[in-house]
């Protein structure tokens, strides 16, 4: 603290640990399935609520159309929930872009629902890492930052806390991309890429797919000769895609549908695969690869293939504009008696879209925690406070206040 100016110690004074904890333990008592509309339309009436507190306008986004392949083929509409936004100054000459999710990997009727205090300091829970806690942080961080910094009036921000991030954000990446273009900044509130607190600096890309095969049925025993099977093409195609792995590429084959009676030649699957391209000249080496691959499988089984999907999340390299950023976090967090470093994060994440608009960003900004996306999931609830301290500091001298 003692390398902190006298302004810099104040704006973290007031941050409200006890009331942060409140705050995620009664968001993390609602389920928020990404699927879950019911649960993340009483979550998001909370949001705004709690985000009225700052100045500005909070507005509720429905979400944007997005289409997907059922296992029979037909395309058909997904539902998702609204997106909560606050706009804080918007004819500011600078502005940034503060992200967070509401929606957790866990339906309504998974198992893991409630709250256990693993020990003192952690605590157990769905969303309380990924990310309900880091929505606290934005929270307190912003109030900090309106209430103790003389350079808040200057700048301006948008928080977005949007509904569908654990399947893509298909159904807010435009709203991402709308209030991310022409920003000085953005931060993510992902909990950190390690529970010591170390942030995710580069990430590869991802992109879901699904082929839809269509072949000829036959009777298995009578005329299976003039069948053409779906399945077996569906197969041959994973096993293409397989080959395509490598050097900076990865594929996995995940999931095929299709197929009715043993006694029957199948017509059609839906073969559903993911890959994770770690440049945008892997991404590129894809692209112009899938094609080809298609059309060999498809004269090999005399099948017609459709394909749907494609990259959500492009590649986020560190950029140098990245990296200034990065060395300010680590900077403040120095400031605060806070060791900050980053590495390379096989995951992917909304940074990953707001990087592709060319915005510098930081993505790990949330909780310290572990065991995303499992029933052990954990928050460190102590670093709700330091993470709203290391925030406030980071806007406050991103904003010239240093």
């Amino acid at each position: 603290m003692a390398t902190l100016a006298p302004s810099e110690a104040a704006l973290i004074e007031g941050i409200d640990a006890p009331a942060m904890l409140q705050q995620v333990e009664g968001w993390c008592a609602i389920n928020t399935g990404t699927r879950n509309t019911a649960g993340l339309a009483r979550q998001a009436a909370l949001l705004a609520d709690a985000f009225s507190a700052l100045p500005g306008e909070v507005r509720l986004v429905p979400p944007a159309p997005v289409e997907a392949v059922a296992a029979d083929g037909r395309v058909v509409e997904l539902e998702h929930g609204a997106h909560m936004v606050l706009v804080v100054r918007p004819h500011a000459p600078r502005r940034y872009l503060l992200t967070g999710h509401m929606d957790t990997v866990y339906p309504a009727d998974h198992p893991f629902q409630t709250l256990t205090w693993l020990d003192a300091e952690t605590l157990g829970g769905p969303g309380t890492a990924d990310m309900k806690g880091g929505i606290a942080v934005i929270l307190a961080a912003l109030k900090a930052f309106e209430k103790d910094s003389l350079v808040s009036p200057y700048v301006g921000y948008d928080v977005l806390i949007n509904s569908d991030e654990e399947t893509g954000s298909l159904a807010s990446a435009p709203l991402i991309a709308e209030l991310a273009r022409g920003r000085a900044a953005a931060l993510t509130y992902e909990p950190s890429a390690l529970p010591d607190g170390t942030l995710a600096g580069a990430r590869g890309g991802s992109g879901n797919y699904s082929a839809i095969v269509t072949g000829r049925s036959a009777h298995a025993g009578r005329n299976p000769q003039d069948g053409r099977n779906a399945v077996v093409a569906a197969a041959d195609l994973a096993l293409g895609l397989k080959a395509l792995s490598g050097d900076g590429l990865a594929i996995n084959p995940a999931r095929i549908d299709g197929g009715s009676a043993n006694n029957v030649v199948p017509d059609h699957a839906v073969l559903r695969f993911n890959i994770r391209p770690r440049s945008e000249e892997d991404a590129a080496r894809f692209t112009a690869a899938i094609g080809p691959l298609l059309r060999e499988v498809e004269l090999a089984h005399e099948v017609s293939i459709h394909l749907h999907g494609g990259i959500s999340r492009p590649p986020k390299p560190l950029t140098p504009e990245a990296e200034k950023l990065f060395e300010l976090v680590q900077r403040c967090g120095a400031a605060l008696g806070q060791s900050i470093r980053w590495q390379s994060s096989g995951g992917v994440c909304d940074g990953n879209n707001i990087a592709a608009l060319g915005v510098p960003v930081v993505d790990t900004m949330g909780v310290r925690g572990g065991a995303i996306h499992s029933p052990q999931e954990y928050m460190i609830v102590p670093s709700l406070a330091e993470r709203a301290a290391l925030s406030a500091l980071v806007l406050h001298r991103l904003s010239g206040g240093e």
